[in-house]
């Protein structure tokens, strides 16, 4: 299937009113996801310090044995 910009849009305004709006619906959700997303990635960048990626170091040597 061609996802072609135009051809999404142009399939989109064919659609019943009621389709166009609950496609609408799942995109802002979609958007805010991840919005709200890269916004609490920022919030974490304090933590994320790799001296303190105790877990990490745990996951490679239990891969290891």
């Amino acid at each position: 299937m061609d996802y072609n910009f135009d051809k999404i849009k142009t399939s989109v305004l064919e659609l019943p009113e009621k389709e166009q709006l609950i496609l609408i619906k799942l995109i802002e959700e979609k958007l805010e996801t991840r919005a709200m997303m890269k916004l609490s990635e920022t919030g974490f960048q304090e933590w994320n310090h790799p001296e303190e990626d105790i877990y990490n170091d745990y996951i490679e040597t239990k891969t290891q044995i």
